[in-house]
């Protein structure tokens, strides 16, 4: 048993490692960068005694964040996309729930609301709004394709940017009772997450690392598939020999 298990490893051994040096020398796959930088706005106030103002953006956003201070306790924000639908939750930015995105592998989560637009009732005295804007984007700034080549995977991650780049108008208003407030002592400001193509390159496996991650991962595995026998083993054996003992120890019985 313990030749033919010897005999498993090193075929998986050299299956792993054909495996590693096949996706190592020639991947289909590319790993494209974009920029990940965050971007203050210069708002305009409609009105200088109310709470509106309105910007414009014309670039591939992931993320909306809006911070007010100063605005009345249960006033609203109310943030309006003039032509680019945007989701919103609760739960983004919530401290201890960073991971949350609104989009779970290939869905998108049923506490995010998509609309043009959505409000948030103000509860503190510095009060933050986060949205979603495009669920396609890398949201660390990369992201992978597959294509023929390099030139291939450029022009698609290129394409996707262009793609997601749309030219809204943003409306931010403060309202109580359905009625804007005064923007007296109000201060409100919002931050973009913009991503702009820098460049692709072909995926690539490190061989050492990925050798020594599937050996390691044999080894383990067959250590247990030879660990537990083993135990059973000597376990019948030792029970065998206590039984052998006790056989020894009883008196011969007496006619």
């Amino acid at each position: 048993m313990l030749r033919t298990m010897i005999g498993m490893g090193l075929v998986l051994i050299l299956v792993l490692a054909f495996a590693v040096h096949k996706n190592t020398m020639n991947s289909e796959y590319y790993r494209y960068e974009t920029s990940n930088s965050p971007n203050s706005l210069d708002l305009e106030q409609i009105d200088e005694n109310l709470s509106t103002w309105i910007v414009t953006t014309d670039s591939a956003i992931t993320w909306v964040n809006v911070t007010v201070i100063n605005a009345p306790v249960n006033s609203e924000i109310q943030v309006t996309s003039t032509s680019s639908l945007w989701y919103y939750s609760e739960l983004l930015g919530v401290d201890g729930d960073e991971a949350f995105n609104c989009k779970e592998f290939d869905s998108i989560s049923e506490s995010c609301q998509e609309a043009y637009t959505h409000s948030q009732i103000i509860d503190e005295e510095v009060e933050n709004m986060h949205g979603r804007v495009s669920l396609t984007l890398p949201i660390e700034g990369v992201g992978y394709v597959q294509a023929e080549d390099a030139e291939i995977a450029a022009a698609e991650a290129q394409a996707l940017i262009i793609e997601e780049t749309v030219l809204t108008t943003w409306e931010i208003s403060l309202v109580e009772d359905e009625e804007v407030i005064s923007s007296e002592g109000i201060e409100v400001s919002m931050i973009i997450v913009e991503h702009e193509y820098i460049g692709v390159t072909e995926f690539e496996l490190d061989p050492i690392q990925e050798t020594l991650y599937s050996l390691a991962t044999l080894i383990g595995c067959f250590g247990l598939l030879i660990f537990v026998p083993m135990i059973a083993y000597f376990a019948g054996v030792w029970k065998e020999k206590l039984e052998e003992e006790e056989r020894e120890e009883e008196p011969a019985p007496e006619y």
